[in-house]
């Protein structure tokens, strides 16, 4: 099924009329680089999360590239990926999108489509892209495929709200918040965020 076959439902993650795509910002991680972990104890770009998906994602113009192996710590029905966790793979690579306008964003609001089963031993592929901008808001979607040219498994899209960065400092635990700026904003590592 190639991406023009894709039906997307009509849904508040799709970019309305007035939404824009926006401008990549010129500091984020250049195209084909691998994004950073935004926190090494993060489920799902983690290197540090013993059962984490332990993601990695490519950056692309307004789009990344998302791989994730599902492993035997990731079943839901036998030797089947759990679809909770195809979700928050999803959610990954989505998030990772905010990453290219160095705007921190939570998500809103997350859809996905269960297209077919995703076995364990399997490495999903995402493709995941910016559809607009409209004030806070950024509009996404993505599609997941098993293997780089297989057939599609998931799609998805979202709906994530852009934040200052005191989001975090006033509602995460303090001392991980504390540890994860200093990673992030010191001088050299190419991520520093905008508050």
């Amino acid at each position: 099924m190639g991406e023009a076959e894709i039906v997307w439902p009509v849904s508040p993650t799709l970019a309305p009329s007035n939404a824009r795509l926006p401008q990549r910002h010129p500091e984020a991680v250049a195209v084909g680089e691998e994004i950073p972990s935004h926190y090494d104890r993060c489920y799902g770009c983690g290197s540090k999360h013993p059962a984490g998906l332990h993601m990695r994602v490519t950056a692309g113009d307004l789009g990344v590239h998302a791989v994730f192996e599902v492993t035997d710590v990731h079943q839901g029905a036998p030797g089947l990926a759990h679809g909770g966790l195809l979700s928050t793979a999803f959610d990954e690579a989505l998030g990772a999108l905010n990453w290219l306008l160095l705007v921190p964003a939570v998500t809103a609001r997350l859809e996905v489509d269960f297209r077919r089963p995703v076995p364990v031993g399997s490495v999903l592929h995402i493709d995941a892209r910016i559809t607009g901008v409209a004030g806070r808001k950024v509009y996404t979607q993505a599609v997941g495929r098993l293997g780089a040219d297989g057939p599609v498994a998931l799609t998805a899209s979202a709906l994530f709200l852009q934040v200052p960065l005191e989001h975090f400092l006033n509602n995460g635990r303090q001392q991980d918040v504390e540890a994860a700026v200093a990673e992030r904003t010191a001088p050299g590592n190419g991520l520093a965020v905008n508050p």
